[in-house]
């Protein structure tokens, strides 16, 4: 039986996962399946087949420690999903300028060199608009994001010095239609689309993600949003195992927020027949390095 080691966290209690439903199909195909944490110094990475980097929702944290991690396993005799050069390139933001110039239609964005919250104002009149994001180039779980009014009595001008006074960050317009109609996710294994949900904030929030209180349905992507994503995918430097897409809509065009190659969840959950085929795909993914 082949061996195949998810890359995780410590500990997931605080989170929604959903990667058990892999087990089964996983095994079905002869792989044994185990999480394994990337913070671990002890594991010989030869011991396993292939490693998936799944539930690691901490690197952001620590991503020089999380890249040597990635550096290490790829090194070893295992093979890497996603590989190092996908998520070297993934994991620092500024891929969203590279896509943009590759005809992309993403969120505008810019990388200010360092925060002052004198420059607060200009971010607002760059964008002509009275909502900003603010968020780090290297982050995950909106841990360290934040929603601006331009006309609040108060900013919380202690929470962002103590988040970007010494960390990259990206500025973006907001997209009220997140809060509005919410946030398109696509889902990608290998060369293939497999599903799609829409995410919607709770009330007064803007963050998606279940741990915050988001909603989560099915939905079938229109027409022009599975083109847009299609798009994205052929403009990656190589072709991943996973990816998920997100999107928010804007004057009818649908706009990529971000390509989560890394670590996103994939909602194995949303889509009965998603984890099977995940395995099909992997079972490609695998072949193409054997064939």
């Amino acid at each position: 039986m082949n061996r195949c080691a998810f890359l995780s966290m410590d500990n997931l209690q605080a989170f929604e996962c959903y990667d058990h439903l892999l087990y089964k199909p996983f095994e079905k195909e002869g792989w044994e399946v185990k999480n394994v944490s990337w913070r671990n110094n002890k594991v010989n990475w030869d011991y396993y087949d292939a490693v998936i980097v799944r539930s690691s929702w901490d690197y952001q944290k620590e991503p020089s420690r999380f890249l040597e991690v990635i550096k290490k396993i790829d090194s070893s005799s295992a093979r890497l999903a996603n590989s190092l050069e996908i998520i070297g390139w993934n994991i620092d933001k500024s891929y969203l300028k590279e896509l943009s110039e590759k005809n992309i239609s993403v969120v505008p964005t810019i990388q200010p060199p360092h925060f002052s919250p004198k420059n607060l104002t200009d971010y607002f009149s760059f964008f002509k608009t009275d909502e900003i994001v603010i968020k780090p180039l290297i982050g995950a779980s909106a841990d360290d994001t934040f929603w601006l009014h331009k006309n609040a009595s108060v900013q919380p001008l202690q929470a962002l010095e103590k988040a970007f006074n010494h960390t990259s960050f990206m500025v973006q317009p907001f997209i009220k239609s997140v809060i509005e109609k919410g946030e398109y996710s696509l889902f990608f294994f290998y060369d293939t689309y497999s599903h799609a949900i829409l995410k919607t904030p709770a009330e007064g929030d803007f963050r998606v993600q279940e741990e915050h209180g988001g909603t989560l349905r099915t939905v079938k992507p229109a027409s022009q949003l599975l083109q847009t994503a299609e798009d994205v995918m052929q403009m990656l430097p190589a072709q991943p195992l996973y990816a998920r897409l997100d999107f928010a809509e804007k004057d009818g065009a649908f706009l990529l927020m971000e390509a989560e190659l890394i670590e996103p969840s994939l909602y194995f959950n949303m889509d009965a027949d998603s984890p099977s085929r995940f395995v099909e795909a992997f079972k490609k993914w695998w072949n193409a390095f054997t064939a």
